[in-house]
């Protein structure tokens, strides 16, 4: 079945979801309570081992609920952890639009694909909390490179004794903080948080194309342009769909784009974590299908692969001159240099060097090796023919779905 058709299945399968998005607003509004509860857990930096951690130092509102700081994203693109010295492997997601991802399922239409969940690899399916966003909101807390607390008891204790206490167990109930219903009010948390993620607040709908659809905005002639060749010989639509009236850019599938290795990621170097140093590949959704024992023989097809993400507040950003890193190791510092790869990946030489720089790739007229070089989509990316002006042209149509969008004057 061509990928194209893949596409359009997502779109059947779940019409929830386009439904969903269409009745958000673009003006934020007035949180309920527990979105309020989830905001409190998601700015608190005292929920770490150190004091110092919290969801927004990896997920920051001014850069599109990703990467907040430009220097890190420059360069290494992954975050540091409470623990000084502990860093991530792969560049934050976005938080902005995760809540309106499916429940991680095989879809046994065609060839087949996975569809939904979260993290980069699916692994927060849904499953547990019946909502994929909060399982992931339950990753970080326990996560040694991360939050490093030991348990979920330490979690829940530092809520119920912290300033807005009385706000959780007002909206819990007052068992909530029973020694008994750890468990129980560790998922409550997870839950306010994601809460918080649906909300009008982050999944504002507010970027100038909104504004175009809803009539109140047009696009000018190189926007217009660009957004041509996004649904046409770029083939971008095809992973981020844009049908309906609030369109969310991902179909929730997964793909290996052939993204070579980010040199400078410091979990090369982390002995205690990653025994495999400079030979470390990250599997991507095939890792994480390895340790599901109903999808361990679908493993070797999806290595490499990882999620479509959402390309809703691609450009957002604090400051013109701040940098946003691109794709799941970060490789990519530009929306120009991350499109110019989808399109030249398969006719520029191979750099020698494997753990070659995106700016030293453009230098030198080449592009490193894939990081995983099995299942690479060969099919929708890679030789595209795009001029440099086309180019350009896709990149100022992305930079119109950053929300916050003001109209001149």
């Amino acid at each position: 079945m061509a990928k194209q058709n893949h596409r359009k299945t997502i779109l059947s399968f779940a019409p929830f979801l386009l439904a969903l998005v269409a009745t958000q607003g673009a003006i934020a509004q007035p949180l309920t309570p527990e979105e309020e509860l989830g905001k409190l857990i998601f700015f608190d930096i005292s929920l770490s081992i150190n004091g110092n951690q919290s969801c927004a130092v990896c997920h920051g509102p001014g850069a599109g609920w990703t990467g907040p700081i430009s220097d890190v994203n420059q360069g290494i693109a992954v975050y540091e952890g409470s623990i000084a010295g502990r860093f991530g492997n792969r560049k934050p997601p976005s938080a902005a639009y995760a809540t309106v991802s499916p429940i991680f399922h095989y879809l046994a239409r065609g060839t087949g694909f996975f569809v939904g969940g979260n993290f980069w690899d699916g692994r927060a399916t849904g499953e547990k909390l019946g909502n994929p966003a909060a399982d992931q909101a339950q990753g970080p807390f326990l996560n040694p490179l991360e939050h490093a607390l030991d348990e979920p008891k330490n979690v829940v204790e530092l809520i119920c004794a912290g300033a807005y206490g009385d706000l959780f167990t007002q909206y819990w109930g007052d068992a909530v903080c029973d020694a008994a219903n750890i468990d129980d009010a560790y998922d409550k948390v997870a839950l306010s948080i994601a809460a918080y993620e649906a909300s009008s607040e982050v999944n504002a709908f507010s970027s100038k194309y909104d504004a175009v659809l809803a009539g109140k905005a047009t696009l000018t002639r190189q926007e217009r342009r660009g957004r041509g060749l996004f649904s046409g010989k770029s083939k971008c639509n095809l992973c981020h769909t844009i049908p309906g009236r609030a369109p969310l850019f991902t179909d929730f599938t997964y793909s290996n784009l052939g993204v070579p290795r980010n040199p400078e990621n410091p979990f090369y170097q982390q002995v205690d974590f990653n025994p495999d140093g400079f030979d470390w590949v990250d599997p991507g959704l095939g890792g994480f299908l390895e340790t599901r024992d109903e999808y361990a023989d679908a493993a070797v097809e999806n290595l490499g692969k990882q999620k479509v993400p959402t390309l809703r507040n691609v450009d957002k950003r604090p400051e013109p001159g701040f940098v946003k890193a691109y794709s799941h190791n970060g490789y990519f510092k530009s929306l120009k240099g991350i499109v110019h790869f989808y399109n030249t990946r398969d006719v520029k030489p191979r750099c020698a060097n494997d753990f070659t720089t995106e700016a030293e790739a453009m230098s030198q007229g080449c592009w490193p090796a894939p990081e995983v070089s099995d299942n690479v989509n060969t099919l929708d990316m890679g030789n595209l023919g795009l001029s440099d002006a086309e180019e350009d042209a896709i990149v100022t149509f992305m930079k119109t779905l950053s929300d916050g969008w003001i109209p001149a004057d």
